[in-house]
């Protein structure tokens, strides 16, 4: 069974925070910090993140508001179109699934330059999805504050804090729970770092050729791939003061269908077809599985009566007693 993801205690504002890109105000203070952010593959991954990342986050009656703060001693960024493919540049990302389905995510990337790329899956690549770049999220606020000199390797930098605004109005329509949300909601959400190993040519930046990119996350992945939402970890939204957010009670009967996915997937790659019964799996635990030829659905009932269901393209559904 896959580690349980990190969670995050979201605090409801008082006062709107600015977002000027500088996290130092009283009331970005208030939000807790998360924990540094770890190599996509996992905290046993060899080397891990050479330099700090962590995030923060709120949320009001308008929308959700998210800073970070990453250590660079290179701030470089070349991009200053919007919706360039901007992890080609260092950058800071997040992906968003309000109702847990991992279908019809968010996905955002911003740049030292203060350059964005917003864009909506309606399923993860693996399941044929496609990315929606005409898709913006109205009413986008985001702010950077550099510590050092931008695309000037004379000098050494510090780093650089960004600031994000979410509104809920552009949150509501990719999502079937309500918006704005309720405290004690939960949502998943995943942060994601991209870093380049870079060197100095004719007194500027470069990238060191046939080198790939460093990918450093809030949750692990455990996989190079951040389209893998049922891995990001899990938002909830509490009132003015931070608890303890507890683990999701139906972790193992998420990881037992993700296995019932990935199972097959690999059934249907070896036979050309689904699999004609759960027995056919091989897997040693009890589900229901209900198959076809190009569809299938497999459910789980856990101890609370409350029942969870996964698809042949992962949408996952939830149902409580």
């Amino acid at each position: 069974m896959r580690p349980h993801p990190r969670t995050y205690a979201c605090l409801r504002a008082h006062t709107t925070p600015p977002m000027d890109g500088m996290l130092d105000h009283p009331e970005w203070e208030r939000a807790p910090w998360s924990e540094p952010f770890l190599d996509i593959e996992g905290p046993k991954h060899v080397p891990q993140p050479r330099f700090k990342t962590r995030m923060k986050m709120l949320w009001d009656e308008h929308g959700l508001y998210i800073g970070a703060e990453m250590e660079e001693p290179d701030l470089w960024a070349t991009l200053t179109e919007r919706d360039s493919v901007i992890f080609r540049d260092h950058d800071f990302e997040v992906f968003l699934d309000p109702d847990d389905d991992h279908h019809q995510y968010i996905e955002f990337e911003m740049n030292a330059l203060n350059t964005v790329w917003d864009l909506l899956l309606l399923r993860p690549y693996r399941d044929e999805g496609e990315a929606l770049n005409g898709y913006t999220i109205e009413g986008l606020k985001t702010a950077v504050h550099l510590k050092g000199t931008i695309n000037d390797p004379s000098s050494k930098d510090q780093g650089w804090s960004v600031a994000v605004f979410m509104p809920w109005a552009a949150i509501a329509p990719v999502s079937t729970r309500r918006v704005p949300p309720h405290e004690g909601d939960r949502w998943r959400i995943n942060f994601s770092r991209v870093e380049w190993d870079l060197e100095v040519v004719d007194g500027k930046y470069h990238k060191i050729e046939n080198r790939p990119e460093h990918n450093w996350v809030w949750s692990p992945q455990w996989v190079v791939n951040m389209h893998c939402p049922e891995t990001w970890g899990f938002l909830e939204f509490q009132g003015g003061h931070a608890s303890p957010v507890a683990p999701d009670p139906h972790w193992e009967a998420r990881c037992r269908l993700i296995e019932v996915y990935e199972t097959q997937k690999a059934y249907q790659s070896a036979h050309k077809r689904y699999a004609p019964s759960g027995a056919a799996l091989g897997l040693g635990f009890p589900f229901r599985l209900v198959p076809g030829e190009k569809v299938w659905l497999a459910t789980i009932v856990a101890a609370d009566g409350t029942r969870l269901s996964i698809r042949e393209d992962s949408r996952l559904s939830i149902v409580a007693s």
